[in-house]
């Protein structure tokens, strides 16, 4: 059984109009919710053994706000993954080599919240009902995935969790 984790960059500045896209960072908040959702990965035993990273500054530096994740996973930042549509980040997760039995993909929306959509089954109870309503910044899906990842597929994995923020103690009120 596989484990796939996705997680939405944390909350980025806009206080720089000459800054790109690509290259805004982190705020204050989005540092915060990294280093929280960090912990709430830590205490679920969560430890990804390859990381697939959008090369855009708020991706790399959610990564940087994850700490030393334990295992000290391979990470393969990737242009390619930089807003792109959930078919593209589907088949990014589709070459992962099969021996990899835990990935964390940290990406942007829609994307990221449209393959969580796709690819959690419609009857996913309550985490299910609270990802379609919204992806926030620095929320974190959990789903297991049976068989290779090359013939992962939609409605194809069990959506296991859906940590949001504003879930977690740190991040409350």
């Amino acid at each position: 059984m596989g484990q796939l984790l996705l997680l939405r960059h944390a909350k980025s500045a806009w206080d720089d109009p000459a800054l790109s896209d690509h290259a805004r960072p982190l705020n204050a908040r989005g540092r915060r919710a990294a280093a929280a959702m960090a912990g709430a990965m830590r205490s679920l035993g969560l430890r990804p053994e390859l990381v697939l990273v959008s090369s855009s500054r708020r991706t790399l530096q959610t990564l940087e706000g994850l700490g030393a994740l334990e295992g000290s996973p391979r990470v393969e930042p990737t242009d390619d993954l930089y807003l792109a549509p959930w078919t593209r980040l589907l088949d990014a997760i589709r070459e992962v080599p099969d021996e990899v039995r835990s990935v964390l993909l940290i990406a942007h929306n829609p994307g990221l919240h449209d393959l969580a959509l796709n690819l959690a089954p419609p009857d996913s109870g309550a985490p299910g009902r609270a990802l379609a309503e919204a992806y926030p910044t620095a929320s974190l899906t959990e789903f297991a995935v049976e068989g290779p990842w090359g013939s992962l597929a939609p409605q194809g994995a069990k959506l296991v969790r859906f940590l949001q923020p504003k879930d977690l103690p740190e991040m409350a009120g």
